[in-house]
């Protein structure tokens, strides 16, 4: 019983603290061991002893309150039946429900006169212990609206209700979190960035409403992924992006080399503005789809095998050459497809302009595509959020999720960057140092 004994926390005894855990660590076996055997041999039946109001809540409690007792002991500075002259004293005790792995058990938490006892194993308006906030978390992150998480926690918790409230604050927690990442300091240069948008449907004015989340997905030097931030908009326009750039600029990030995105309404002139030397690509799986909108399915497969020669063209002569046969065979069934590629050719063929090693990059989008896949399922699930900063929550935590899987470069990239190295020399001589072989 010594260690237990010494492993009641306290606020003051540091040394006696990290003594305490050194033993304990060094002990923790035997004292599992002794346990299990004055269990087994106790004749106790396991199976009523992991139940809900078993043996191993039993315990939980009177550990948490036995370590409640010795806390304002240290807080009084006497014990529970010695003499004091000390103007403070016990006050009675109030009961508190904690929710465990194992499900739910009250414990009664010591008072004091003066109401400045604060607990430090078990904290005041703290009523979770075994990692409940991160399971809540977690379940959230997978795109789980909240009345779902509440029927799932009812499972996994042996039948203890949790308010939406309860859920809804811890994962407001999250939103400290949202804020750090989407104000963090970025890398100067970016050699490719990816825009991209998902719509979701938002509760705002009593009202659901469609808004565009825009996801800006950054190709670091080492052709690492990594997600620069995340903007919802109600509309899009020149003046929305000038701010999105701007942002960005401010975060440290002084140069793109190639912005790859959506035929997104007023970005191009809000590049040039904030980044006069980046070269915009329009996505061609994007223009691709696009072309696809109205063409029938029996079309579909025939019009994709002729649009092909346009996008693999060597030059942007031949390529323009594929586009004037394409108009010539479909333009009288779906006149607005060569229209559409003739109005935003200067920004589809700039890629045309690279070598093979850069082209495959900027061409697949698989990156932001893969990204983007795994929020859709998110909002999917939410069906309708009922804030904006329920939307930033979901995604960032999914975002997170992700970023931790990305440790390798993006296919190609060596190839690629080597060219970047030449074709952009003067704009990544400052970052040479940072290329990892």
């Amino acid at each position: 019983m010594i260690y237990l004994n010494l492993f009641f926390v306290t606020k003051h005894n540091t040394v006696r603290i990290m003594e305490t855990k050194t033993q304990l660590q060094g002990n923790n076996q035997a004292i599992v061991n002794k346990a299990i055997d004055l269990i087994v041999e106790s004749g106790i039946d396991l199976s009523i002893a992991l139940r809900e109001d078993g043996l191993m809540n039993q315990f939980k409690k009177s550990l948490l309150e036995r370590a409640l007792q010795a806390e304002i002991d240290e807080h009084l500075g006497y014990g529970k039946h010695e003499r004091s002259d000390l103007y403070n004293y016990r006050n009675g005790k109030t009961s508190k429900t904690i929710i465990t792995d194992n499900g739910q058990f009250e414990i009664e938490v010591p008072r004091d006169r003066e109401g400045t006892f604060e607990p430090v194993i078990i904290p005041k308006r703290q009523t979770r212990l075994d990692g409940f906030d991160e399971k809540v978390i977690s379940l959230y992150a997978k795109g789980m609206s909240v009345s779902d998480i509440q029927q799932q926690l009812k499972e996994l918790y042996a039948g203890v209700e949790v308010s939406t409230f309860m859920i809804s604050k811890i994962t407001d927690g999250v939103l400290q979190d949202v804020i750090a990442w989407q104000n963090r300091a970025l890398d100067e240069v970016y050699p490719i960035v990816f825009f991209d948008a998902l719509v979701v449907k938002v509760r705002q004015d009593k009202k659901i409403m469609n808004k565009a989340v825009n996801v800006a997905l950054g190709i670091d030097i080492n052709g690492k992924k990594e997600v620069l931030g995340l903007w919802i908009s109600d509309n899009e326009g020149a003046k929305y992006w000038l701010s999105v750039f701007t942002e960005l600029k401010n975060r440290g990030l002084k140069d793109i080399l190639i912005a790859c995105t959506d035929n997104l309404s007023g970005m191009t002139e809000a590049m040039k503005t904030v980044y006069p030397r980046t070269d915009h690509q329009l996505c061609i799986v994007h223009q691709i789809r696009n072309s696809l909108k109205f063409v029938s399915y029996k079309d579909r497969k025939a019009v994709v095998n002729d649009l092909k020669p346009i996008y693999t063209a060597v030059t942007e002569e031949e390529a323009m050459a594929s586009l004037e046969s394409f108009a010539k065979k479909w333009d009288k069934q779906y006149p607005n497809i060569a229209k559409s590629w003739y109005d935003n050719w200067p920004n589809l063929v700039i890629f045309l302009v690279y070598p093979d090693e850069i082209r495959r990059v900027i061409y697949t989008t698989n990156a932001i595509e893969s990204l983007n896949n795994n929020l859709r399922k998110a909002t999917r699930n939410k069906r309708v959020f009922p804030t904006d900063d329920a939307v930033f929550k979901s995604l960032f935590l999914i975002i997170d999720g992700l970023s931790k899987k990305w440790s390798m470069s993006i296919k190609n990239w060596p190839e690629a960057m080597s060219h970047f190295m030449i074709y952009f020399e003067e704009r990544l001589r400052g970052v040479k140092n940072n290329l990892h072989s």
